[in-house]
């Protein structure tokens, strides 16, 4: 048996070393992207928010398009255009609906935009049409939770929920990273921790606190469950995208945003916390929270 040279023997332990380097390198470049994607969009997202009217109208209907294809796409990967386009005509009633009637319309709009989605995805062949027609739910009932709550409680309440999405997302990250400890659900999100999610709560209940005393609120006791609700919340909606993925062997729902990877993968938290928050501010806001 021939022997191994030593520059064999170099080449095989210098490889591993290589290969690490190489990985750190990626995961270092990908974090910068990460962060130069915040840096730029953040701002834009708050500046509009506050700007308002027509301008913040379109952003959401220009997320929700684009949020509803990235969800067409994961669910019907192989999908011809035809299933690809069952969503996007009930969508189209919706908006519609939201425009001519209302919040009521709105609703009712959406309620028959997955009905439209399922239906047609099933009538062209759709492989999934239960999870097609979900789509409009999933993307439309949020995009119409913040329009609500821009209207009814103004841009301040709006970027309550942005900030405490963020925070959310922060704190978990932190905390997963510093203390790791056991997984929160390994076969859905192995990056995960109970260490994550307490501290994602802990930041978000932060926010909601530190906003209540702003707005000289008349519980801001209140506020801190607040924030420990809407970050279990966000946390959820997250581990539901993470299963959808591994459901369908997709990594990330798109490549839209440099080292995030699609919408969906960055406002899965958002769609989940908006509706909730939406019905709390309409249902006990006034008395708990808002002064």
């Amino acid at each position: 048996m021939p022997l191994k040279s030593s520059t064999d023997a170099t080449d095989a332990t210098a490889r591993p070393s290589k290969a690490g380097e190489i990985a750190r390198n990626r995961r270092v470049g990908n974090l910068s992207l990460r962060i130069l994607s915040s840096v730029v969009l953040g701002p834009l997202v708050l500046m509009v928010v506050v700007h308002g009217g027509v301008v913040f109208q379109g952003l959401l209907v220009a997320v929700a398009l684009v949020s509803l294809y990235e969800w067409t796409v994961l669910v019907e990967p192989g999908g011809r255009w035809p299933v690809k386009l069952a969503g996007f005509g009930g969508f189209v009633m919706a908006l519609a609906g939201a425009l001519i009637f209302g919040t009521g319309g709105a609703l009712a709009g959406i309620a028959l935009a997955a009905v439209t989605a399922g239906l047609g995805g099933r009538a062209v062949g759709a492989e999934h049409p239960l999870m097609l027609g979900f789509g409009p739910l999933y993307v439309g009932l949020a995009a119409l939770a913040l329009a609500w709550i821009r209207g009814s409680g103004g841009a301040a309440l709006v970027l309550l929920v942005l900030l405490a999405v963020w925070a959310t997302d922060i704190g978990a990250y932190a905390c997963g990273r510093l203390i790791g400890g056991p997984r929160l659900a390994p076969r859905i999100s192995p990056k995960k921790t109970w260490a994550g999610l307490v501290g994602g709560a802990f930041a978000a209940a932060l926010v909601t606190l530190t906003f209540a005393w702003a707005y000289d609120a008349r519980q801001p006791a209140w506020a801190f469950l607040l924030g420990v609700v809407l970050a279990l919340v966000e946390q959820g909606g997250d581990l539901f995208e993470s299963w959808v993925k591994r459901r369908y062997n997709v990594k990330d729902s798109g490549q839209l945003i440099p080292g995030h990877g699609g919408l969906l993968d960055r406002i899965d938290g958002l769609l989940a916390v908006a509706p909730v928050f939406a019905l709390f501010h309409e249902a006990v806001g006034p008395w708990i929270l808002w002064g």
